[in-house]
């Protein structure tokens, strides 16, 4: 990934200078993937009980 590739991300994620140096660039990388997801829509979606009983 390059620097501008990287501030790219940032801005995508609405991220300020600041939150930069609260956050890791892997944190960073995670939160796109993450937000990326948001559009995605699951066929089956778990329950509290699902998670109990995992």
């Amino acid at each position: 990934m390059t620097t501008p590739l990287f501030l790219l991300r940032c801005v995508q994620l609405g991220l300020s200078i600041a939150d930069l140096d609260l956050l890791s660039i892997g944190l960073i990388n995670d939160m796109y993937c993450e937000s990326r997801n948001d559009a995605c829509s699951y066929a089956v979606l778990g329950t509290q009980q699902d998670m109990d009983l995992f």
